[in-house]
């Protein structure tokens, strides 16, 4: 069976309700559940959240809810540890194989019907790949362009030019370092290893796995920021498949 797993928690203390606000007339974790819900080979959806009113938003779709314990709900804890104890209750729960994991976030609205069947067709044609996940391009914020400060309080470059070659042949050019991808977020699709095997995957997703397939996505993003709610705004009206959502 394929299962998704959407995951959000109360009390974000750099942007306080994100994932309740209003997008288009919608809680923004609203899109993602409702996408979940449209697609035809996923068996059963499930949310992991601690916050009473992404369970009404929820359960009133008949989503499953799952309690995300305490320690797994503070500004210290990792999505990628709510994604295991999540996939975990899964299995006590459905006493049946999991083929695919679908794992999404309730703040994460830039995710459609398409880009998830995409995902779940790459992995079951390729058997080589751990994982299937959402990304957008961002040469805009090349690794070339970052920078951090000194203990003068100086600008310096945060990855050393000469990981790029020859810094002689380095210019401010944003494509000069060819395409930069992103995980944007959106959705990772993932099999069971992954997560029962999280220290093997690499960093920052580690609940990717290392063999990664790309589904290629515009812009997509997850909200952490007042300043990205225009762009949610935008992506959802240009990109969310509104025709392809059976709503409840």
């Amino acid at each position: 069976m394929i299962v998704a797993l959407i995951i959000g928690r109360k009390g974000s203390k750099g942007f306080p309700g994100k994932n309740t606000i209003p997008i288009n007339g919608q809680p923004l974790a609203w899109y993602p559940m409702q996408t979940a819900l449209a697609v035809n080979e996923i068996d059963s959806v499930y949310l992991s959240t601690d916050d009473p009113n992404l369970m009404n938003i929820a359960s009133g779709i008949n989503i499953n809810i799952i309690d995300r314990p305490e320690i797994l709900a503070n500004d210290q804890a990792l999505g990628e540890d709510a994604f295991v104890h999540g996939y975990e209750e899964i299995c006590n729960r459905e006493k049946q194989e999991v083929e695919l994991m679908v794992l999404l976030f309730c703040n994460a609205a830039t995710i459609n019907v398409k880009a998830i069947r995409e995902g779940i067709a790459l992995l079951r044609n390729d058997s080589t790949f751990d994982s299937a996940v959402t990304v957008s391009r961002y040469n805009m914020w090349s690794p070339l362009r970052a920078r951090k400060l000194d203990d003068k309080g100086r600008l310096k470059p945060f990855v050393p030019f000469e990981i790029f070659g020859d810094p002689n042949t380095l210019n401010c050019d944003r494509d000069s370092q060819g395409d930069v991808w992103y995980a944007d977020m959106g959705c990772s699709i993932v099999r069971p290893h992954c997560l029962e095997n999280l220290v093997d995957g690499m960093l920052p997703q580690k609940w990717m796995g290392r063999s990664i397939a790309p589904i290629y996505q515009e812009a997509g993003c997850d909200v952490d920021y007042e300043w990205q709610v225009p762009v949610a705004e935008w992506w959802i009206k240009k990109y969310w498949d509104v025709d392809n959502i059976k709503l409840k």
